[in-house]
């Protein structure tokens, strides 16, 4: 028996491969589509690189120093910049505009857009009309609003001031006067962000099964309390979501602010991303502009953290 054993091929005596482990060309394969992956991903990766990390690490560095006028590093002075921004009054009265701006436009602009969906989410002929005109907003840029808004708001020429001279009423300096001003750029900005929001809104109610409509007439439940009662614990996800990006669209908001009153008058507009904008690219402190970006980068968090551990408890996910 031991010369039988001593005669038998080298390859019979290997130790079998344990149970359960793979073979080595399926982790060879793992490690290709791995890598594979990793190379489709490498040009989104690079773009990420090179126009979100690389910007944001920089900022980091620039509100820790001191900057001249071309942008260059002049001295590093720690937290100082910081300190001047919170012992500023002005960056708590730009924080107070934006606030206010941010509750004139957000809650406005997502019950209209919630109204509007509302009324034009049934298949009734002619509805097809009404959803193209109200999301139309939502192919202009900020430029383009923002002009076609400043003619309206011409104080002698424009359509607002007209409608109001047919009523009877005094024109109105809407632009000019620090109590229309940001009410008037709060106008325009639901106006604009009111396609995004209703198309969003429009194919959240659109997902709503129609069964549940039947059944809610069945029980005999007229349309708003159907719409309160069913409707809208089911649209909670979809208005979560919209209420999210508005407020950090809020907070972002610059362009409309740029064009049609450059944060006046007597800073009424003059919300903190403007803010940030004058001292970054206006008085040449890239320092301090940086560290009021990472201050309302922050901000900007803390609202959505809070948003997300405190009102998402009433979402109802179907």
């Amino acid at each position: 028996m031991n010369t039988m054993n001593r005669d038998l091929p080298l390859s019979t005596t290997k130790p079998k491969a344990k149970a359960g482990q793979p073979p080595r060309a399926l982790i060879h394969q793992k490690w290709a589509e791995t890598l594979l992956g990793y190379v489709f991903l490498l040009p989104s990766i690079l773009l990420f690189a090179i126009f979100l990390f690389y910007p944001l690490l920089q900022t980091f560095y620039l509100s820790f120093h001191e900057t001249d006028p071309r942008g260059r590093v002049a001295s590093y002075v720690g937290f100082d910049n910081f300190i001047a921004i919170f012992t500023s009054e002005r960056f708590y009265k730009s924080l107070e505009v934006t606030g206010l701006f941010t509750l004139l436009t957000v809650p406005t602009g997502i019950a209209l857009a919630l109204l509007l969906a509302a009324l034009t989410h049934n298949h009734l002929k002619g509805m097809r009309i009404f959803q193209f005109i109200f999301s139309l907003p939502v192919v202009l840029s900020v430029g383009t609003s923002a002009v076609i808004w400043m003619m309206l708001f011409h104080p002698s020429v424009g359509m607002l001031n007209y409608l109001l001279s047919i009523v009877g009423l005094e024109p109105v300096a809407w632009l000019t006067d620090p109590r229309w001003a940001l009410l008037s750029v709060s106008m325009m900005t639901v106006w604009m962000n009111l396609g995004f929001t209703y198309i969003v809104l429009l194919s959240g109610l659109q997902g709503i099964p129609e069964e549940i409509y039947d059944s809610a007439k069945i029980d005999g439940s007229g349309p708003f309390r159907t719409f309160i009662q069913i409707v809208f614990p089911l649209l909670s996800p979809t208005v979560f979501f919209v209420t999210i990006v508005s407020i950090i669209g809020a907070f972002q908001s610059f362009g409309q602010i740029h064009i049609l009153t450059k944060g006046g008058p007597v800073n009424s507009t003059d919300v903190l991303v403007y803010s940030l904008y004058q001292d970054a690219f206006i008085n040449f402190r890239f320092g301090t502009g940086s560290a009021q970006a990472l201050v309302l980068f922050t901000i900007i968090l803390i609202f959505t953290f809070v948003q997300f551990k405190v009102f998402e408890r009433n979402v109802h996910y179907q």
